[in-house]
């Protein structure tokens, strides 16, 4: 996982509520393991049609959408089954942060493990945002800030340990492997033996 210290981009406004992790990506598509390639599976039966071609009308599939690394989603996003597919999906299609005024919490936590910045905002700054979809934004993971046009910060907030997790591009494994040596010292000379 590479570190996530600032994510600078346009967004894309899906405004729909209550999108889950199936409608982010469906199950039949949960067969591998791999991070990579799931990008095309990124919302899938809202994208294309039956036949496989793309249906126009979906957000994603308009022109102005191509290349925004930041999704705004609706209220309740990433609500039911626990997926890591979901962010996994999310992160190949190219996004690099999802911002609402609620995100469910399971959700939530996969995203964050997994280097997808899942930030929860009030609801005038949601509204905002769902109604000026493509404007840039600045996220700031270091000072949990997000920059709008014209220079408009507003603040976030984070877990404190996803937060050093992304600043430093450790998942929580990589954070007890990077203890080796104080875990060590902390065997060899505690005062008890199990």
């Amino acid at each position: 996982m590479k570190p996530v210290k600032r994510v600078q981009g346009r967004t894309v406004a899906l405004p729909t509520r209550d999108i889950d992790t199936d409608q982010i990506i469906a199950a039949r598509f949960l067969t591998t393991t791999s991070r990579t390639g799931l990008g095309r599976y990124a919302f899938y039966d809202l994208r294309y049609g039956k036949d496989g071609t793309e249906k126009p009308e979906f957000v994603l599939n308009r022109p102005d959408a191509k290349g925004c690394s930041i999704l705004v989603g609706g209220n309740n996003f990433g609500c039911g089954s626990s997926r890591e597919h979901a962010p996994w999906a999310l992160l190949d299609y190219g996004f690099e942060a999802v911002i609402s005024s609620q995100i469910a919490d399971i959700f939530r936590n996969n995203a964050l493990k997994n280097g997808l910045l899942a930030i929860v905002v009030d609801p005038e700054t949601h509204e905002w945002l769902l109604s000026n979809p493509g404007v840039d934004c600045d996220i700031d993971v270091e000072n949990n800030t997000i920059t709008l046009p014209g220079d408009r910060v507003v603040n976030f907030t984070l877990d404190g340990f996803a937060r050093h997790c992304l600043l430093e591009g450790v998942d929580q494994l990589g954070f007890l492997q990077n203890q080796a040596a104080a875990i060590q010292a902390f065997e060899e000379n505690r005062p008890w033996k199990p």
